[in-house]
C-alpha cells in the first residue's frame, strides 16, 4: 500500500494498479513545509483528505494521528473523515499529543487503559453510523516489545516499512507468513519525488539543462 501525500500521488498510486492507499500524516506535513510533530490541525488534515477521496476512486485510509483531542474530539474527528472527507479508514495511535514520527526519538505513549478508551471512543463514534474502520496504532514498544504486543488488538495487522527506519523492511511474502495483511510504505513516493527534484535542480545549477530529462517525465501534448 503505497501512501499518498496529496491527491495527484493518491491518483498515480491508483493508475500503478493498487487498490488501496493511505494518507500519509508525515508526507502532508512536508509538503506544507512542516515536520511530523502535530502541527497541522485537524482541519488541514481533512481537507487534504477531501482533496485525496475526490480524485480517485480506490479507497484511502487516512492518519488520524492521536484523534485530535480527547475522546470526544476523537469522535468528531471519525466522524468528520467519513463523512466529510469521504476516507474509508482512520488510524489512531497512542502516543502523547504532540506526537512524532513512530521512527523517531524522544516518542511518549499514554497507558494502555487511556489507550484502549481512546480507541473505544473512535468505535462508538463508527457504530452511530459511520462508514469507516478504525486502525489502532501502537508505539508501546519503546517500553517493552512485551508491552506494545499486549496492545495489540483482534484484527488483520498492519505493517509499517519506511526505508531507512527502525523497522527492516521485509518482502510482502515475509510480511504475510509473519502474520501482517498490510504492508504501508509511507514516504517511499515522498523520498522519491524529493531525490528526482534535487537531481534536477543540480542539472540546472550545474549549466546542464540536457541532463535534466533524465529525471523527468516527458511533456507530451
Amino acid at each position: 500500500m503505497p501512501c499518498a501525500f496529496d491527491p495527484l500521488s493518491a491518483r498515480l498510486v491508483e493508475q500503478s494498479g493498487f487498490s488501496l492507499t493511505f494518507m500519509t500524516g508525515y508526507g502532508v506535513s512536508a509538503v506544507k513545509g512542516f515536520p511530523d510533530t502535530g502541527l497541522l490541525s485537524f482541519a488541514e488534515m481533512c481537507q487534504v483528505g477531501r482533496e485525496i477521496t475526490s480524485a480517485i476512486s480506490i479507497p484511502c485510509i487516512g492518519d488520524g494521528d492521536t484523534g485530535y483531542g480527547n475522546n470526544i474530539n476523537i469522535r468528531r474527528t471519525i466522524q468528520e473523515y467519513a463523512k466529510q472527507a469521504g476516507l474509508a479508514g482512520i488510524m489512531i495511535e497512542d502516543q502523547i499529543s504532540p506526537k512524532r514520527c513512530g521512527h523517531t526519538k524522544n516518542k511518549a505513549v499514554i497507558d494502555r487503559k487511556e489507550a484502549i478508551s481512546r480507541i473505544q471512543a473512535a468505535v462508538d463514534a463508527r457504530n452511530e453510523g459511520q462508514d469507516i474502520f478504525i486502525i489502532a496504532r501502537t508505539d508501546a514498544r519503546i517500553i517493552s516489545l512485551e508491552e506494545a504486543v499486549e496492545r495489540c488488538l483482534p484484527g488483520w495487522k498492519l505493517a509499517n516499512m519506511l526505508e531507512g527506519g527502525k523497522t527492516p523492511i521485509f518482502s510482502p511474502s515475509k510480511l504475510y507468513d509473519l502474520g501482517y495483511t498490510v504492508a504501508a510504505y509511507p514516504l517511499t513516493l515522498l523520498s522519491a519525488s524529493i531525490r528526482a527534484m534535487q537531481n534536477t535542480l543540480e542539472a540546472l545549477k550545474s549549466g546542464e539543462p540536457e541532463k535534466v530529462e533524465e529525471h523527468i517525465l516527458p511533456f507530451s501534448t
